[in-house]
């Protein structure tokens, strides 16, 4: 039996991919902490992994940001992500190397798996001189040649000009993050660490092993990958029975349905419905489909619904995604894998952070239809609603990268990975 100490970022889209890791490693034996917010310590602990609240480090809640970070509004732009990174995850990590430190004098680990978004796992590996994984809920798409750089959601160049193109904007890309660069820089050594040659676009991950979710089929073809970085498909895919769900009091029309079922979900985080769900119940109101929305943390559906919708703020997918014709995304990484997992194509607005090179690469596959923003007007939905329905293409490309991301095994491969790099 291993001493394992996880992190996870609290928030539901980092946590329950987390989870099921952890929830392998306990079911193997090892003695699991887990690092992490106070409103997901329960959901580790149910699973048999023991909580460690963060403490020193300012905890937060998710659906309001500013009250712990007051320059985190809720503004849409480069300019705003800037800030989040910096206030949330980077101003953080020194109070969370704290925390960890403190942990690990009450009990060393053999390994510390970690969030990559948690950055103040680095700090203590490096310090600690420690066995470090990534473990990592979030897109792993490291700059590279003959693709465009990451951030801008691009899809890669054609011919001469478009390489030409990819390059120069790689280049670009390093001045535009040099601010993130720099304070990661700063942080170190506020830590007491000396500076070292990682940038924006690596300095979140171990250099020692990075599991991530997803496969390599869903990024831009490349051979350049280092090889420490080891996708294992949808984390959430543990092989195991999901436990009976409570289920919305309209269910039985899901169950019932004869018509196909659109899902659309904006996530957790993002939960301002006149950016997706208002729209989408807009387009799709005349459509003979049904509409199953998950609200997220919003408890009531944003005004009188359409007579062919239903609403309800968690959807079990265990039993949704099988009866699912489409989802309507705003991009979140884990419930992009949970569709295409189970064959679904996608409809995606992707608005900031990581979302619009998900929504790139998932158009660019063909596995769905990039919308190329995050708050598509009504027409919009409803034309790739209609492409999708019309070409059954878009399903079967959605089929094979599902079909990749099951056989690379989910949360018992990253298990696997992480025994094996135990010293």
């Amino acid at each position: 039996m291993a001493s394992i100490m996880m992190t996870a970022m609290p928030f539901a889209g980092h946590a329950r991919p987390i989870r099921s890791v952890a929830a392998e490693l306990v079911r193997r034996g090892h003695d699991v902490r887990v690092y992490t917010g106070r409103s997901y310590l329960e959901m580790f602990e149910e699973v048999g992994a023991r909580g460690v609240p963060w403490q020193v480090a300012p905890d937060f809640d998710e659906r309001d940001y500013a009250a712990t970070f007051p320059r985190m509004q809720e503004r849409k732009g480069f300019r705003q992500v800037l800030v989040n990174l910096q206030d949330l995850f980077l101003g953080t990590a020194p109070a969370q190397r704290t925390d960890l430190d403190a942990a690990y004098e009450k009990q060393p680990w053999d390994l510390i798996a970690g969030d990559p978004m948690a950055l103040g796992t680095r700090f203590v590996a490096e310090q600690r001189d420690s066995r470090w994984a990534s473990v990592s809920p979030i897109a792993v798409w490291l700059p590279g040649r003959g693709i465009p750089p990451t951030g801008l959601g691009l899809t890669p160049g054609r011919g001469v000009l478009g390489k030409v193109r990819d390059g120069a904007l790689g280049a670009a890309s390093g001045v535009g993050t040099a601010v993130l660069t720099r304070a990661y820089q700063r942080t170190r050594r506020q830590v007491g660490l000396s500076t070292d040659r990682e940038t924006f676009a690596t300095m979140w991950y171990s250099p020692q092993l990075v599991v991530a979710a997803g496969s390599p089929g869903l990024d831009y073809p490349r051979n350049d990958l280092p090889g420490h970085i080891r996708f294992v498909g949808d984390l959430t895919d543990d092989g195991a029975a999901a436990p009976p769900a409570e289920l919305p009091e309209w269910w039985q029309e899901v169950a019932d349905a004869t018509v196909p079922i659109v899902h659309v979900t904006q996530g957790t985080a993002n939960v301002d419905p006149r950016d997706l769900i208002m729209p989408t119940l807009e387009a799709l109101a005349q459509e003979d489909v049904l509409v199953v929305v998950g609200l997220g943390h919003r408890t009531e559906p944003p005004g009188q619904l359409p007579a062919n919708a239903r609403a309800a703020a968690m959807v079990p997918y265990p039993e949704l995604l099988p009866r699912t014709s489409v989802m309507i995304t705003n991009g979140g990484y884990g419930g992009v894998l949970q569709a295409l997992r189970h064959d679904i194509p996608l409809v995606v607005a992707g608005g900031d952070l990581d979302k619009p090179e998900i929504a790139a690469r998932i158009g660019w596959h063909g596995a769905g239809v990039n919308l190329r923003t995050g708050t598509p007007r009504a027409a919009a939905i409803a034309d790739a609603y209609r492409r999708i329905a019309a070409d059954p293409g878009y399903r079967a490309t959605a089929a094979r990268l599902g079909a990749e991301l099951r056989s690379l095994g989910g949360a018992r491969t990253a298990a696997d990975l992480l025994e094996a790099h135990l010293p």
